[in-house]
């Protein structure tokens, strides 16, 4: 396949989980998320691209994007068949991937940007916030995000010069590996159960990549003690509970705040490996329970995350050029 080529990953469950009904989020319906697709098309069109390829969302959001429109770039579906799990998002970033698509669209929330990041490689991503907690991806237009994610794919702007590596926080059980872009968090939890943390109860410790006073979720509880941007080097370990310590006030999610004690923090550096006391309980990753526990875990930040186009900077680059 040649030409310029970007991709495009929307998760139709993306802001539907528990935590929008214990908290006052609203819900992005599909047709919002098609009129973002339209969008993105749109800027993709200006920017010069060739063909997006995307995957298969089973609900309908990317036709009902097209309906009525002849956009001038090519759209071909990724051989994946729709299942609505995380692991659809990974095998298209995969593909993607193979297919050396210049940038990829993310829609979707911390959850989605970390089942993509799983799978994406090297690909710049330029993520759409759509989700419950949405510290990873970012509230941007979607004519902007598809115009910076096009001059990207296209060759109009340097791609390393307007992109970053992100952190992510790596996370060993046993001999399983995993990681989260945003937190990891050791639970009280024996099971999976609904995923989504939205209990800090029972939350043991946390390990943090980014912990921002405005962030909406389990890192809003470091943002307020300690803030760790996202282009700090370094991140964050606390343990909380129950009993004395240093009260916190945290938006865990949209409409949803807690009182958190804190028992202890510090600052990580760069690689610096800490145990986690999951043992009986589970590990979540971006806010939801992911791996079950029964021994050791430790945890990392490192800057070993997913590129992200800087938008601003991409358009920026592009005017001075022109």
């Amino acid at each position: 396949m040649t030409g310029s080529l970007v991709g495009l990953i929307v998760n139709p469950a993306a802001g539907r989980d528990i935590r929008r009904l214990v908290g006052l989020a609203s819900v992005i319906p599909h047709h919002e998320k098609a009129a973002i697709v339209r969008r993105v098309l749109r800027g993709l069109e200006a920017a010069g691209v060739d063909t997006v390829l995307y995957l298969p969302d089973g609900v309908g959001i990317v036709a009902a994007a097209l309906d009525g429109v002849r956009p001038s770039v090519h759209l071909e579906a990724l051989p994946v068949r729709p299942s609505s799990r995380a692991a659809d998002s990974t095998e298209a970033a995969r593909l993607l991937a193979g297919c050396k698509v210049g940038a990829i669209v993310t829609i979707g929330g911390d959850g989605t940007n970390r089942a993509v990041a799983a799978g994406c490689s090297d690909i710049p991503l330029v993520p759409i916030s759509t989700g419950t907690n949405n510290v990873f991806p970012t509230m941007i237009e979607g004519t902007v995000a598809g115009l910076g994610a096009g001059l990207v794919a296209t060759g109009a702007v340097d791609a390393q010069a307007v992109s970053r590596r992100t952190k992510r926080v790596e996370v060993r059980v046993g001999s399983v590996d995993d990681f989260a872009l945003v937190d990891a968090a050791a639970c009280r939890d024996q099971f999976r159960g609904a995923a989504a943390v939205w209990d800090v109860a029972r939350v043991r410790a946390l390990v943090l990549a980014r912990a921002e006073p405005w962030a909406v979720g389990l890192s809003s509880i470091g943002g307020r003690l300690h803030p760790v941007a996202a282009d700090d080097p370094g991140g964050l370990y606390l343990e909380v509970g129950r009993g004395s310590g240093r009260p916190v006030q945290a938006v865990l999610a949209p409409g949803l705040t807690a009182d958190v004690v804190v028992h202890d923090f510090r600052p990580l550096q760069p690689g610096e490996e800490v145990s986690l006391d999951a043992t009986g309980g589970t590990i979540a990753l971006d806010g939801e329970r992911e791996l079950l526990v029964h021994g050791p875990a430790t945890a990392r930040v490192t800057r070993s995350g997913p590129l992200v186009v800087d938008v601003r900077r991409a358009l920026s680059a592009a005017s001075v050029r022109d």
